[in-house]
């Protein structure tokens, strides 16, 4: 989500996205109306009027923090200058003039769909159908499985970035909805001494295989302000769960804040920003948990090898890539593993 002074001083910065300060010299920002529409509308940037263009699909996994100007002009690019859709459940239009300043599109628009009579709105499902590129915001993974799954809006975004081809992306709590597995933080948020002390805590709310279907995040759960160390004890333990419960090798990307993933059609991943991405992959068919069972520390230690990460650090031309299709081999990084010993998380190299 955007975070500026001007967010901070109308008191709007725990809502989500706010346009970007100007800098002396810089454009005012465009203006754009607040009212929302039948539709969930907060305005739109641009022209109204709907254009169609030639799409390139594509993911962005944007880790919180100030949005990375980069991942955005990737996605308008592969928009092919069409339409940009912004959608939130909390939160105001300040994407508008932030994505529409940044030049090569139609037009901006931010739909507020805060409710699941919205997101089964045909005119909702159509707006987002009719989209070059769909960017969800921050704010609360929760409000959007509660508003979202299960309803046409749900329909729509499996539409336009596997059928229509486009590009689709969210930050923060945008993000964290996109993998096929997902923390849905239902009952509230999860720190990582909880979690680790209890993988089956109640706080720990995954869902699986029943909301977005975006390519080469299949088996993938993702986690976002990947800066903070207390986010990678949970995920490591969102992944033995996905391994105890499932069956299956779990996968996990971390992104930190200013930072993007951005994945190619070929499931070439570019990490652009400047901070860091984390691909994790449990390291192997026999290296499940030793242990993972409700009321017990994790325990997933496998010669302190469990998981294996690769780590990449964002550039402002997203040089730095991992190989999603493979999940294997990856430029610009290095290699490490994540284990739980007994309910602590540890690193080796």
């Amino acid at each position: 989500m955007r975070h500026s002074l001007l967010c901070a001083a109308i008191g709007l910065l725990a809502l989500g996205a706010c346009k970007k300060e100007t800098t002396p010299g810089a454009a005012a920002p465009i203006p754009v109306a607040q009212q929302t529409d039948a539709t969930g509308s907060l305005g739109v940037a641009g022209d109204a009027a709907d254009v169609s263009r030639t799409t390139v699909g594509g993911t962005v996994l944007m880790g919180g923090g100030t949005d990375v100007d980069a991942a955005i002009k990737w996605m308008i690019a592969k928009s092919g200058g069409g339409d940009f859709l912004v959608l939130r459940a909390t939160g105001t239009n300040g994407y508008n003039s932030y994505v529409f300043g940044l030049g090569g599109v139609n037009s901006c628009e931010t739909l507020l769909i805060n409710s699941r009579t919205l997101a089964n709105d045909p005119q909702v499902e159509a707006k987002i159908r009719a989209a070059e590129a769909v960017f969800i915001a921050g704010g609360n993974q929760a409000n959007y499985v509660n508003f979202w799954k299960d309803t046409k809006v749900e329909d729509a975004l499996n539409y336009v970035r596997n059928v229509k081809q486009c590009p689709i992306g969210g930050t923060s709590a945008g993000n964290a909805i996109e993998g096929r597995y997902y923390y849905s933080a239902l009952a509230g948020s999860i720190l990582s001494a909880a979690a680790l002390a209890n993988p089956y805590n109640s706080d720990i709310t995954i869902g699986s295989n029943d909301f977005l279907d975006n390519p080469y995040l299949t088996n993938t759960i993702t986690d976002t302000h990947f800066n903070n160390p207390d986010r990678r004890g949970r995920l490591l333990t969102f992944m033995a769960r996905m391994s105890k419960d499932n069956g299956i090798l779990p996968r996990g990307i971390g992104v930190d804040e200013v930072t993007a993933v951005c994945i190619e059609p070929n499931g070439l991943a570019k990490v652009f920003g400047t901070g860091t991405a984390f691909f994790l992959q449990q390291n192997g068919s026999a290296s499940i948990p030793e242990r993972c069972i409700s009321g017990s520390s994790l325990d997933w230690y496998r010669n302190r090898q469990a998981v294996k990460v690769y780590k990449t650090l964002g550039t402002a031309t997203g040089t730095n890539t991992f190989d999603l299709a493979t999940w294997s081999g990856g430029t610009g990084g290095s290699s490490q593993y994540y284990y739980a010993d007994k309910g602590a998380f540890g690193i080796s190299f």
